[in-house]
């Protein structure tokens, strides 16, 4: 009976091996973060110059779908930041199968070694036993040591049972778990697929411009920051642009030195660095290099972290952007930040009241 109630449930280090491996190539990103190829557009025989207004009308359309692209791809990496963690409670329920059926050989034995003793001992009752025995004292030890095993042999039976319940409790677990992360690698692949439509889209807009007009759209974008970034000033936001807050900890100042040692790098959806970051992807990676881990997208960053007044901000905290929470920059004091802007952008300083702030978080403390 107890043969067939686990003979379902072995597993061999070399099946533990090929779980790893499945699990490994399943929860690796897919190799989608390098920008999509964007299929040339077929330029017009003569370029119409394009005028001022509907110029501005293709900066709000390539800044919406950039938007949307971001908001995509922070969902790309929640989905990934979950798939690593099945991923590795995948790894660790294999092992703890391992164990567990490691374990029930053991008991498996030591029951048919118990139930073979009792058999040869127990083939005669135990008054002839008394009444053949020379020494009556070395029939109670006997008797003793029988009921000892008796108790031990049930010990072993009740474990026996108790192994084989959590044997069926992880291999249902890794089932779940296995469910969870073949739908969070969907959730990556239609994520994934949204970003570069996204992208597409808006690169698409910017290559019917001609040169000067692309020129134009750019100065269009800078002076639009330039504006907001002058109103919230404007606001006292800052309580006379400084901030009131107490200057970056030692934490913060690692923080920064890492954030701001990066600008210049391009922006890449779903990077972490070394080499391209996206916004979240930035902040995460300082903090990181700073001894602190923070969550690794913008909207967890928003929900998870301590916030703070926007007037009581200092160096090193996190201005979240949008309301749908979707960017991320590094405050850096004097009303500045560094951020990883979008695609076609490069990591760089920019005003913090340069784009909608939906918050303030505080890493460290």
């Amino acid at each position: 009976m107890i043969g067939k109630r686990s003979s379902g449930m072995a597993m061999s280090s070399m099946a533990l091996t090929a779980l790893i491996c499945a699990v490994t190539l399943l929860a690796t990103p897919a190799p989608s973060h390098a920008r999509p190829a964007t299929p040339p557009a077929a330029p017009p025989a003569e370029p119409t110059p394009v005028s001022p207004r509907s110029l501005e009308d293709v900066r709000k359309d390539i800044n919406r779908l950039y938007r949307e692209a971001a908001l995509a791809t922070e969902a790309y990496n929640a989905a990934e930041e979950k798939a690593k963690k099945q991923s590795k409670d995948i790894v660790k329920l294999a092992h703890a199968v391992v164990r567990g059926q490691e374990k029930l050989d053991r008991l498996k034995a030591r029951a048919g070694a118990a139930a073979r003793a009792q058999y040869r001992g127990g083939g005669m009752p135990a008054e002839a036993q008394l009444m053949l025995s020379d020494d009556p004292q070395q029939f109670l030890r006997g008797a003793r040591q029988v009921r000892q095993g008796q108790h031990a042999t049930v010990g072993v039976l009740a474990e026996l049972t108790r192994t084989q319940d959590d044997l069926k409790t992880y291999s249902a677990d890794a089932s779940s778990h296995w469910k969870k992360l073949d739908g969070l690698s969907k959730k990556k692949a239609a994520a994934a697929k949204e970003i570069k439509k996204k992208i597409a889209a808006a690169e698409k807009l910017e290559s019917r411009l001609k040169k000067e007009e692309r020129e134009r759209l750019r100065k269009l974008e800078e002076q639009a920051a330039r504006e907001r970034q002058k109103a919230w000033l404007a606001s006292g936001a800052l309580h006379g642009g400084g901030g009131s807050g107490s200057g970056a900890t030692g934490q913060g100042k690692k923080a920064i030195q890492y954030a701001t040692a990066q600008i210049g790098k391009p922006y890449e959806w779903g990077a972490e660095g070394p080499g391209s970051y996206d916004c979240s992807g930035l902040t995460s990676q300082a903090w990181a290099a700073a001894g602190q881990g923070i969550p690794r997208t913008s909207q967890e960053q928003w929900k998870r972290l301590p916030r703070v007044d926007v007037a009581e901000m200092r160096p090193g905290d996190l201005i979240i952007y949008w309301k749908d929470a979707s960017h991320v920059g590094m405050y850096l004091g004097d009303g500045a930040m560094v951020h990883s802007p979008r695609p076609g952008r490069h990591v760089t300083k920019a005003g913090a009241g340069s784009m909608p702030i939906l918050g303030v978080v505080r890493p460290g403390g």
